[in-house]
């Protein structure tokens, strides 16, 4: 057992590690499905769990219900010295659909097999809220207070881009990140093993931002069975198709070729960016997160038009994900806009920015030594990430924000295959590995 989480232990309590997977799948078993639309259940029975959790050891939890349903958890714990600037952890409790058909274990009952807990939101992102959890009713039980405050928000509707969530408790209620400057979040810390002698550990320190587009192209209506050379569905389908089979130029920044110099040096060999299919050959696992990251994408992913199958429409629909790298904002607008020709017409269904930080500081530092201090061979890496999370608003506040969800995971385990896949699960001793860094990571910074 480690020294960081003995204290509570000694006190006959029950430890962080002792309740963290249980955490874990009591949020899982929680269906939070976010659709974009309203139509799902929403978050607020899993906000109200986190509310529970928090009240039980001492905190004041509020709910922030921003439309009927979508709820978020804010909390701040006070810190030894409130005069220093706070830290902001934060979460989200709501996940993407599954179908429990495609599933292995049924993806809302937070089933144990194999080592792993099971279910959608097990990797994105209930495991990082559980760990909090575990982490801070642990040291409030034991009377542990963090050297600075912390202010804990688990947030809706991250998975739609937050404006029921993040973005809503930012444009309206700021007090609450009051004096909060540097934030931890998701979809970094976790590992990715090179060799016997050194893991690396990814933190992500820059995200692409995104476009999500509305494409649409108008033509002329008419029956099915005569010729028309003015097709709304044909001009999009080529359009689309010229897309979807684009090759975006590569783009190598900051954080990016931080990377990969380290990849490259622990490694052993160098890694050319221009020569895609040969580096991400030596990215096993995380070939796929690191991947996008090399170039501005767009795929498309939604098709509509017509009512009937004998009258050609007037009008055809595409929905597009394009997401572009910091600092290459303008570029991939142009490309869009070339690629697709000048029939298209292209509107945001949502934009948002990129963001980017450098890989130092106090913080970092922090990282690094509850890292090493759990796994002798950890090395922590700055990566940047494909997608985006709640940051994005966070920034806005002028907050500093890093992706750190600390996990320790087996070589063999497909992580970037767990994001909106299907058979998300996380290890048991990850999650337990996770209490431990997170608790040394709270102490160090």
């Amino acid at each position: 057992m480690s020294e960081s989480t003995s204290a509570a232990s000694t006190t006959g309590a029950v430890s962080g590690e002792d309740e963290v997977v249980d955490l874990c799948r009591d949020l899982i078993r929680f269906d939070t499905s976010n659709y974009g639309d309203h139509s799902g259940p929403g978050e607020r029975a899993a906000a109200e769990y986190v509310a529970e959790k928090l009240a039980e050891v001492g905190l004041e939890p509020q709910i922030f219900e921003s439309h009927k349903g979508r709820a978020s958890t804010v909390a701040r714990i006070e810190g030894e010295d409130p005069s220093r600037p706070a830290l902001l952890i934060h979460g989200h409790t709501d996940v993407v659909p599954a179908n429990a058909l495609d599933w292995t274990h049924h993806p809302f009952s937070g089933e144990i097999a194999d080592g792993c807990v099971w279910g959608r939101g097990a990797v994105d992102m209930k495991d990082m809220d559980a760990m909090t959890l575990a982490v801070v009713r642990d040291r409030l039980r034991s009377g542990r207070k963090p050297p600075r405050d912390i202010v804990l928000a688990f947030l809706a509707d991250e998975e739609a881009g937050g404006l029921y969530g993040a973005r809503h408790l930012v444009d309206n209620h700021p007090d609450l990140f009051e004096g909060v400057t540097e934030a931890i979040g998701e979809v970094g810390g976790f590992s990715f093993t090179v060799n016997e002698n050194l893991r690396l550990y990814l933190v992500e320190t820059a995200q692409k931002g995104m476009h999500w587009m509305r494409l649409t192209v108008d033509g002329t209506a008419g029956h099915g069975s005569m010729t028309n050379n003015d097709n709304a569905i044909t001009e999009l389908c080529e359009a689309v198709g010229r897309l979807g089979r684009h090759k975006f130029p590569v783009r190598v920044t900051k954080t990016v070729r931080s990377f990969l110099d380290e990849l490259s040096d622990a490694l052993g060999t160098p890694l050319d960016p221009e020569n895609m299919d040969e580096t991400l050959a030596k990215l096993g696992g995380i070939a796929k997160l690191i991947g996008a990251t090399l170039q501005n994408t767009a795929a498309p992913t939604m098709l509509g038009a017509g009512y009937k199958v004998n009258v050609i429409p007037g009008q055809a629909t595409a929905h597009v994900d394009g997401r572009f790298l910091p600092g290459f904002e303008e570029e991939f607008l142009a490309d869009l806009d070339r690629v697709l020709g000048p029939r298209v017409k292209r509107e945001d269904v949502h934009a948002d920015k990129a963001l980017e930080t450098t890989f130092d500081g106090a913080l970092v530092d922090a990282m690094q030594l509850a890292l090493k201090a759990e796994d002798p061979i950890a090395r922590a890496v700055p990566y940047c990430l494909s997608g985006g999370t709640d940051a994005k608003s966070f920034d806005d506040l002028g907050i500093r924000c890093f992706g750190f969800a600390p996990l320790q995971l087996p070589p063999e385990l497909d992580f970037a295959g767990m994001f909106h896949g299907v058979d998300e699960r996380v290890p048991v001793e990850g999650l337990k590995f996770g209490v431990r860094v997170l608790d040394r990571f709270i102490d160090a910074c």
